[in-house]
């Protein structure tokens, strides 16, 4: 998957079946979804893939314990489905994790340990392990970290687990392997409209300051949070459709949890859950729920949300966490769907939403990394029948996503770019620029490489090293080095807790 034939490809084209604007979960899935049914398929994302919410997740294949008691049947059940079609898929990027609920009364442990039971048997001939009732001792043993004062016992039960950008990554090296074109640092600028009808989306490739005119049969918005931008280019006044939530997410050491199970907190004082996941020899926190009115690609977690995941954490376990401990933070945006009479965002449906305007550009949103695939399938099948292309049948709940080879090893190599707390090897990073289109050194140490979201000050100490190795493969100069070194500077300070 090199930049440069891909543009060559797009110059070559003439015609698209299918335009995809968006290179996160759905998007990506969309473009792996039309390209193996035969759809000439284009997809062209603003900045790097998964740059947005799809790489700020809690890293759960999940059918979402949340939705069972709120009484969403139907969304868990495809939500379990789903989970299993991925575990299947990629699974050499997702696997089947235990999670413990720790309960402090007797009513609570067979309360969640009977809605766990549902939770399995809703998952059927795809469920990935059974449900069991642990006594205090067992739950102690099963969280090694906890705080066992008053604790009655807990409930074991399991879900997926995955590293979310590095299958974006490999689902677009899929669909170029299955000849899509697929382009990152494209802008779409405006829509292109023939007789009222979307037939094309002018685009600018922003590393070469070339702009492009593309004629499709079809035109798919699927840029999350970003979806009422692309509506508004469509039609001007468009109400918004999207009620963005911002979660955060804190990282620390393993030692403040240091066994391999993961800790679910059932309610919080805003009715969530808030989870510790053991993730790279790290323990993710998270997540929260506000309310935003503004967006943005880099959002920064809010004091309140940072005092509140350190205060409920700090309530289940024993050694208590500081500001000073945290390696790093982020922060997602979900592309919740407004609902009338919702007062809070935690209300609002996690289902996804597909609309097609008067003037046929099909618009994808809501739903979650988990569903990534069921979304795809359902607007590539709108997206067809809007642009009259010859039925197909999808193949992606059995299709291999990328391949094991794809996941770099960050660790063995013949030469190490290395600080006292990470290493990388070089061979990695020529694999991200050549094969994998890394463009900037914030796509290699964020989401080629997790390391700032893992120690965001140990990728500011990487940063120099990075730029020149990728400066080298790229032919690039000393300020091409320098500008990138000072601009991942600035964004990796805002996932410093100081």
């Amino acid at each position: 998957m090199n930049r440069e034939h891909m543009l060559q490809q797009l110059a070559a084209t003439e015609e698209w079946d299918i335009i995809i604007i968006g290179g996160g979960a759905t998007g990506l899935g969309a473009a792996v979804d039309a390209t193996t049914r035969g759809y000439k398929t284009l997809l062209i994302e603003k900045y790097d893939f998964a740059k947005g919410t799809s790489s700020r997740s809690t890293k759960l294949v999940h059918g979402g314990v949340r939705y069972l008691a709120q009484g969403n049947i139907k969304l868990v059940m495809e939500a379990l489905r789903e989970r299993g079609y991925l575990l299947q898929n990629a699974s050499h990027l997702a696997d089947k994790a235990a999670f413990v609920v720790p309960a402090y009364s007797f009513y609570d442990k067979w309360f969640y340990g009977i809605g766990l039971k549902v939770y399995d048997i809703l998952a059927g001939k795809l469920s990935i392990g059974k449900t069991r009732i642990l006594n205090k001792k067992q739950t102690v043993a099963a969280l090694p970290g906890i705080n066992a004062a008053k604790l009655s016992g807990g409930i074991l039960y399991y879900d997926g687990q995955f590293d979310d950008t590095r299958l974006a990554v490999e689902l677009a090296v899929t669909a170029a392997e299955n000849r899509a074109t697929i382009i990152n640092y494209c802008s779409a600028t405006a829509l292109v409209k023939k007789d009222n009808r979307v037939c094309g989306v002018i685009a600018e490739d922003t590393v070469n300051n070339v702009s492009y005119t593309l004629q499709a049969k079809a035109v798919i918005n699927a840029t999350g949070v970003f979806t009422d931008a692309i509506m508004q280019m469509d039609e001007p006044e468009e109400e918004k459709m999207v009620a963005p939530s911002q979660g955060i997410h804190l990282v620390v050491d393993k030692h403040f949890f240091p066994g391999n199970n993961a800790m679910m907190i059932p309610k919080t004082d805003d009715g969530r859950v808030l989870f510790a996941v053991p993730w790279h020899n790290k323990v993710v926190l998270g997540t929260t729920d506000t309310p935003l009115n503004e967006i943005s690609f880099e959002p920064t977690p809010l004091e309140e949300e940072i005092a509140f995941v350190l205060h409920h954490a700090n309530l289940y376990l024993e050694k208590e966490i500081n500001r000073s401990d945290v390696r790093s933070m982020f922060a997602g945006l979900r592309p919740l769907v407004q609902k009338k009479g919702a007062k809070t965002t935690s209300m609002l449906s996690r289902d996804h939403t597909i609309l097609v305007s008067k003037a046929g550009l099909v618009t994808v949103t809501g739903g979650k990394w988990t569903t990534y695939r069921k979304m795809a399938e359902d607007v590539v099948n709108n997206a067809a029948f809007v642009a009259k292309l010859p039925k197909q049948n999808c193949i992606t709940k059995t299709l291999p996503i990328g391949k094991a080879k794809n996941k770099p090893n960050s660790v063995t190599g013949t030469e190490l770019l290395q600080t006292p707390n990470t290493t990388i090897t070089t061979e990695a990073i020529t694999q991200f620029v050549l094969e994998e289109m890394a463009v900037t050194l914030e796509d290699v140490l964020a989401r080629r490489t997790r390391v700032l979201f893992l120690d965001a000050q140990a990728a500011i100490e990487l940063a120099p090293m990075v730029a020149n190795t990728m400066a080298a493969l790229l032919g690039k100069n000393e300020e091409w080095i320098a500008t990138q070194v000072a601009d991942f500077t600035r964004v990796a300070n805002q996932y410093v807790l100081s």
